[in-house]
């Protein structure tokens, strides 16, 4: 039998868990993720990024490490933290990569036309209502092509609802696994508006 109070899982109940099925498994889960959760915490010292940054990055680490378990692909050459250690500093570093290439391509933006400038101040104010009433139509067509519970989260979440409210009302076990689960929603919607 496997204990989940206090104390930390060893690496054979978290490898036992995760394959099994049911509430043992998402136990098992929950509770790999809360063992090394501090890992956001050191992110947000040594790579410097914001503590959702750092959120997003350690579930997606936790993600990985799930599903190389139940493909067979962790090989248990090191120890479960050494292993998602090593997943969650690559995560970091690559993400840093990006955002460092994508801050530098923000100096290629063309200059606003000297028409736009030259408008008078009217004509500025229809032009501004058309373009945040375009953005708003937009945003509410990006919400709609996220799956339900995304949709429920972000909209919750855009009435300033908090994360402790939100888990209450879409059924998650704590307020952190909420806000994960609302940054990896907000990730989608930034990659929907990407397109």
């Amino acid at each position: 039998m496997i204990f989940f109070g206090r104390s930390a899982l060893s690496d054979e109940a978290i490898l036992k868990g995760i394959i099994s099925d049911g509430i043992l498994q998402r136990t098992t889960e929950n509770k790999l993720y809360e063992q090394y959760f501090y890992f956001i915490k050191d992110a947000t010292f040594k790579h410097q990024l914001s503590e959702d940054e750092a959120a997003s990055l350690y579930t997606d680490t936790i993600l990985a490490f799930i599903e190389n378990v139940k493909k067979q692909r962790f090989e248990g050459k090191s120890a479960i933290k050494t292993y998602l250690y090593q997943i969650f500093s690559n995560k970091c570093v690559d993400f840093l990569r990006k955002t460092t290439t994508n801050k530098m391509n923000v100096h290629d933006a063309q200059p606003i036309h000297d028409w736009i400038l030259a408008m008078p101040d009217d004509a500025k104010n229809v032009l501004q209502k058309l373009i945040s009433d375009n953005e708003v139509k937009v945003l509410y067509e990006r919400i709609k092509d996220l799956g339900e519970k995304c949709q429920q989260m972000v909209t919750a979440w855009g009435e300033g609802f908090s994360d402790n409210e939100i888990a209450k009302e879409l059924g998650y076990q704590t307020p952190n696994v909420a806000k994960v689960s609302r940054l990896r929603c907000l990730d989608k919607l930034r990659e929907l508006y990407r397109r």
